[in-house]
């Protein structure tokens, strides 16, 4: 659905705080969605709507640890109680990278399957979409590969039916057309973004997170938090340029009235729900309002783009040395998206709040700060304050010398950052590489130990 709005409505609409439009700039955004299924139970309902959808051989995507819960049982009863054919691909890799997308998609050519089912985190259902889209539209990897890393040619036409069911509470990959991986060539992450990967169904089950570790929670819990903070905070769509045609308009929008109501409810639940679902499993209302405020600001990301936190985040992951973050799997380096994400956050809303002190007044406030007495100027730190107090409680390292970086690593983050050019554009304020240096070494401590 697009609306096209004059200036007067921009300026009118609600309580948006929105600029007026800027010269040679867009009057109107698009909202785009999954189709999305919400509710305990949901999962079984996998093979009927498969059926439904036309799937007659199902690829289905997981990863080994989901495939030994009994999710999986649940989801391959369901299918094959349709009468469908099945194909499994269990090798997905935790933060996927090149070289593991490739697995999957010569599994999904050699499978040839009429539809896709992902059953997990993001990066199961990140790996289902690459699998589905170089599958149908074979190329060269790097040709759909956002720019300047790769050719950021469009997608040529729709994909097969994907019904997306995740796993945790964090990504909300299964409502976005975004695919991220680790290039190893580069050292950092990067990916695809197209309306065509947006999987066409979402089974969102928050039975699914019963069995997740706290640090997982936490993590997830985090990218949710920001994506519905930097999605608030983003460079407004009416200082976005118009495209040359309506269908040119990139997702990643920028701010916008109706990513704002899912931005402002999911940051609302964080505030309320994180803690407790970290530190209890058995706490089903806390998980499921998690699961809930997941696939709000997945949608609300999905229409306004998120920005710096995790432009910065793809150098973080990509460059881990030793870490190696208990709760998850322990064979390799690893710094979970949602952490990667976070440890960036405090330096870079304090440094983007000049730019609109209201809206970062107002995300504190929906976390749960006490901003009363707080004028323009403090707007900042009062929301960099609340999101250390935050990390703090969930368990997060302290910045990034916690996940072994070094000031002597800030000119290695900032290149590995400089790349993500659609995100960095995003941001309500400059993303130069002097500004990322100035905010990778902000981000190195945020407390005295």
């Amino acid at each position: 659905m697009s609306l096209g709005l004059s200036r007067e409505d921009v300026m009118g609409f609600g309580c948006c705080h929105y600029q007026e439009v800027g010269e040679g700039c867009d009057t109107a955004f698009t909202m785009e969605s999954s189709r999305v299924t919400f509710g305990r139970g949901c999962l079984s309902e996998v093979g009927d709507r498969a059926r439904a959808l036309g799937m007659r051989r199902v690829a289905l995507f997981t990863d080994a640890g989901v495939a030994r819960l009994p999710i999986f049982g649940t989801v391959v009863e369901s299918l094959r109680a349709a009468g469908l054919e099945l194909g499994v691909f269990k090798d997905v890799s935790i933060e996927p990278t090149d070289q593991s997308f490739l697995e999957a998609i010569r599994f999904a050519a050699d499978l040839r399957p009429d539809g896709y089912v992902s059953l997990g985190g993001g990066s199961v259902i990140d790996t289902c979409k690459a699998a589905n889209l170089f599958a149908t539209w074979p190329s060269d990897f790097l040709t759909y590969v956002n720019a300047p890393v790769g050719e950021g040619r469009p997608v040529p036409g729709p994909l097969k039916p994907h019904i997306a069911c995740p796993t945790t509470s964090g990504t909300g990959s299964e409502v976005t057309g975004i695919t991220i991986f680790d290039l190893r060539s580069l050292g950092a992450k990067t990916g695809i973004a197209s309306n065509a990967l947006r999987p066409t169904e979402a089974l969102v089950d928050p039975d699914c997170t019963a069995t997740l570790p706290g640090e997982v929670v936490a993590a997830s819990g985090l990218d949710v938090l920001s994506h519905a903070l930097e999605s608030y905070t983003a460079r407004a769509y009416v200082r976005r340029p118009a495209p040359a045609r309506p269908t040119l308009r990139p997702m990643s929008q920028g701010a916008n009235p109706w990513s704002d109501l899912g931005c402002r409810e999911a940051l609302r639940l964080m505030g309320l729900y994180l803690e407790r679902g970290v530190a209890d499993a058995t706490d089903h209302e806390a998980r499921e309002q998690l699961m809930w405020a997941a696939t709000l600001a997945g949608i609300a990301f999905g229409n306004a783009g998120v920005h710096a936190p995790h432009g910065m985040a793809y150098a973080v992951a990509g460059l881990v040395r030793d870490f190696r973050p208990t709760g998850y799997p322990q064979e390799e380096p690893l710094v979970p998206h949602g952490m990667a994400v976070i440890l960036n956050a405090p330096a870079v809303f304090r440094y983007t709040a000049a730019e609109s002190p209201d809206r970062h007044l107002e995300a504190a406030t929906w976390l749960g700060a006490d901003a009363r007495g707080a004028g323009p100027g403090d707007a900042g730190e009062v929301l960099a304050d609340k999101l250390i107090r935050i990390m703090r409680a969930v368990g997060m390292p302290n910045g990034l010398r916690g996940v072994g970086y070094t000031e002597a690593d800030v000119s290695a983050l900032a290149s590995g950052a400089l790349p993500q050019q659609r995100l960095l554009q995003n941001a309500p304020r400059e993303m130069t590489r002097p500004v990322l240096e100035g905010l990778f070494q902000q981000a190195l401590g945020y407390w005295s130990p």
